[in-house]
């Protein structure tokens, strides 16, 4: 069968490409070996929010005394519940996409789908054709040689997502946005939870600031964060624990812990899916491509986590969107991979876009910070969620938004406004002057605004 464009996975990019091209007239098929949606609807990005949303209710009738509120009877997190709902979450979500498909009259077709030359995907032993095919096929939890994975007692995300009893403790390695989720939560429904970070702080590609104030947090929720320390080896005992032989600033230590969730960053899908035979390029893991995903061979591009840059949903979907717009003619602009918004649903949420101080610093460019704490806020006392603050970068020359960094309650929620405020190249001036209404946690952003032009009134 005759294609004007096959698509390689089903996963935010995948999709979304899917779609935006039929839209465009054009006849389109989707190749998806899994549940349609890919990791992030299934295995990712939504399953793990459901399951932080338990426990953010839990902990919220944990402190309802504190709201004037009381509850008879013991509060009880029910860990196999949870995760049924997580599940149930994610099951709506694929079947909302293969709604969208079907409205859109694009084709899925399931199966393992690999490239057999320009044109041409076969699909579990079926060949179709096509003008252009795109790659969108994700990636995978990393796998390190000194900490093999079984599955139950070392385990990945997709393993600690569908967990039906809660272990007593709990070692996550790595605390990226995927481990220091994680963490959060079975820390939070009461499991004794340690991160260990091979970098000198916790969430290391966030500002500095950033990061310290979450290590606060953690050590809040009586979490144990190990920075600058290296993971030699991890096995599991006779009595089917886990010991971690570690080396950090105390020198050489062996923690234990009833399982440990390998957390140590991603790994591109792009074996054995005909990339060799059709001779496309790739380089340091990633399938090389230009600014509108094209690889050096002609009708074949690729998305997503494949390719160079952040391995983050949204973004894939952009590129998506980016490469079908180009392949049929309507000259989009690149992606801006430097307004690219990065959240972290852990509590208190974790939300970023634009540079950060410290790549700022080692760049030499002159800029000013504002700042506003979430103490001085009216609605995050109200709601009885002061912590954290809002940080703006703007460039000394032109007042011109460079990065956004926010630490508290609902943050990723408020993180749309300092990245479309970036694209659009907005001033402190502007943000400042735009009227926020009140009370809302999103007056947090312009009181930073105003206290980077040294006009803060309520601090």
């Amino acid at each position: 069968m005759k294609y004007d464009i096959i698509i390689i996975g089903s996963g935010p990019g995948g999709y979304v490409a899917a779609i935006r091209a039929a839209q465009l007239g054009r006849r389109v098929a989707l190749v998806e070996r899994a549940e349609a949606g890919g990791v992030c609807l299934n295995w990712g990005c939504i399953p793990t929010k459901a399951l932080l949303r338990s426990a953010q209710v839990y902990e919220t009738c944990r402190a309802a005394a504190q709201y004037g509120v009381e509850i008879a009877g013991d509060v009880r997190p029910d860990l196999e519940k949870i995760v049924a709902r997580s599940r149930s979450v994610a099951e709506t979500m694929s079947k909302g996409v293969q709604f969208l498909l079907r409205k859109n009259n694009i084709d899925l077709i399931h199966g393992f789908g690999r490239l057999k030359g320009p044109g041409r995907v076969e699909v579990d032993g079926a060949e179709y054709e096509a003008d252009h095919i795109i790659l969108a096929t994700g990636a995978r939890p990393r796998e390190m040689p000194f900490m093999p994975v079984d599955g139950e007692r070392v385990i990945t995300s997709k393993q600690a997502l569908a967990l039906t009893r809660l272990p007593a403790s709990i070692t996550v390695v790595g605390s990226g946005a995927i481990g220091s989720e994680l963490a959060w939560f079975y820390a939070a429904l009461g499991a004794k939870v340690t991160v260990v970070e091979y970098m000198p702080r916790m969430m290391p590609l966030e500002d500095e600031e950033v990061s310290k104030a979450m290590e606060r947090a953690f050590r809040k929720l009586r979490a144990t964060v190990l920075t600058s320390t290296t993971v030699k080896s991890v096995r599991v005992d006779a009595e089917g624990m886990c010991e971690i032989d570690i080396e950090g600033k105390k020198g050489a230590e062996t923690l234990r812990s009833e399982v440990v969730l390998s957390a140590v960053g991603i790994q591109a899908n792009i074996e054995g899916i005909g990339l060799e035979e059709a001779g496309v390029a790739v380089e340091h893991g990633k399938i090389a491509v230009d600014a509108f995903y094209r690889t050096n061979v002609a009708g074949i591009y690729a998305i997503g986590d494949i390719v160079p840059g952040p391995a983050l949903a949204h973004v894939a979907s952009a590129e998506g969107i980016c490469c079908v717009e180009a392949i049929c003619g309507l000259d989009p602009e690149p992606v801006d991979y430097t307004t690219i918004p990065s959240c972290v649903f852990t509590s208190p949420e974790v939300a970023s876009v634009g540079f950060t101080e410290q790549r700022l610093q080692e760049r030499g460019v002159a800029y000013k910070a504002g700042r506003f704490p979430f103490t001085a806020s009216g609605k995050a006392t109200a709601a009885g969620e002061r912590d954290g603050f809002v940080k703006l970068l703007f460039a000394e020359e032109d007042g011109r938004l460079l990065g956004a960094h926010l630490v508290g309650a609902h943050v990723t929620e408020m993180l749309a406004e300092p990245t479309l405020a970036r694209a659009l190249g907005a001033t402190a001036h502007r943000i400042a002057r735009t009227i926020h209404a009140h009370p809302t946690m999103h007056e947090g952003v312009m009181e930073a605004a105003e206290a980077a032009m040294g006009q803060a009134i309520h601090l």
